[in-house]
């Protein structure tokens, strides 16, 4: 072995000393720092939801110092409420509506504001638009639209299609798919701008590689475009499914629940439950319900979409 000028072998016997205690500090990230963050955490959001749990298993009216432990009293009510079973029955088929047909929506959004149009950018701008609108403000502008006497009605007997003229929001069987309807027509353009950051992060030189290898458009995308959006896909199933199920402004300002309860999701229950019935111990409890509801599905979802992520790459 040749060593150059003024190298030294390492001395075996005696092995370089550890870093001075003061530097190895100087390298340790000062954990110390977050103890204000986490106890104002634990003030604001942990004491009051263990209180909260607490007083799921009560028959507190929210109003009166004195009440009583009842146990799984409300959550052996709940299954015996067939209002709060077809909430939960709204809940699910909400969220996964919304899951399915807004990444649809803005899967293809995407896939046509990616092209060389050249008005690509300006489309852009006007689909991405409805998602900064604060949502109680789309609901009473699709609420107006939706009315017996509102634009959309209006604009069929125009062209002639007075048979297709409803009561959009106050049909039992048509409301919840309005209430899925301006959800995905708010945030359709939310979806499209994950799809596309995706999009764009595709190499080019692939597609041309598989277009010289006779791949057609719709290959192209199945084969080559598909497995590199899986992360798009993660974070837009992931933040779809997680506000469908917590879903309440735009319900309870279109629909408030009805007409009757058939709107009526646990958001929406739960706040007549505590705010207009007094029922402050049941509706903790359903909102206990909805906190498993969305735990589960938000863990499931993400293991599943992780590991094709994973196998997609």
């Amino acid at each position: 072995m040749t060593l150059a000028p003024n190298a030294q072998l390492p001395d075996r016997d005696h092995p370089p000393e550890r870093a001075p205690a003061a530097a190895r500090a100087r390298t340790t990230p000062p954990w110390w720092f977050m103890a204000p963050a986490l106890l104002l955490f634990g003030f604001v959001v942990l004491v009051p939801s263990a209180r909260g749990v607490y007083y799921a298993f009560t028959d507190w009216d929210g109003l009166d110092p004195h009440f009583a432990f009842v146990g799984l009293g409300n959550f052996a009510d709940m299954l015996r409420d067939g209002d709060a079973v077809q909430a939960v029955w709204h809940t699910l088929l909400i969220a996964v509506s919304i899951t399915v047909v807004q990444n649809a929506v803005g899967l293809l959004l995407a896939l046509g504001v990616n092209s060389a149009i050249k008005s690509r950018n300006l489309l852009r701008v006007l689909l991405f638009a409805p998602a900064v609108i604060t949502p109680i403000v789309t609901a009473y502008l699709w609420r107006n639209l939706l009315g017996p006497d509102g634009a959309v009605n209006s604009l069929l007997g125009a062209i002639g299609l007075d048979g297709l003229r409803q009561d959009w929001l106050g049909s039992p069987n048509l409301a919840l798919w309005a209430v899925v309807g301006v959800i995905v027509w708010q945030f359709a353009g939310y979806s499209m701008v994950i799809f596309l950051a995706g999009l764009q992060s595709v190499p080019r030189e692939v597609h041309e590689a598989a277009a010289l290898d006779g791949a057609g458009p719709v290959r192209r995308f199945w084969s080559v475009t598909r497995p590199l959006l899986a992360p798009a896909f993660t974070i837009n199933l992931m933040l779809s499914i997680i506000g469908g199920i917590k879903l309440f402004d735009q319900v309870y300002a279109l629909t408030g629940g009805g007409p009757g309860h058939a709107t009526d999701t646990l958001s929406t229950l739960i706040y007549k439950d505590a705010f207009t019935l007094g029922e402050f111990g049941y509706s903790i409890a359903l909102a206990v319900v909805l906190t498993i509801i969305v735990a589960i599905a938000s863990t499931g979802q993400y293991f599943v979409l992780s590991r094709s992520e994973r196998a997609a790459s």
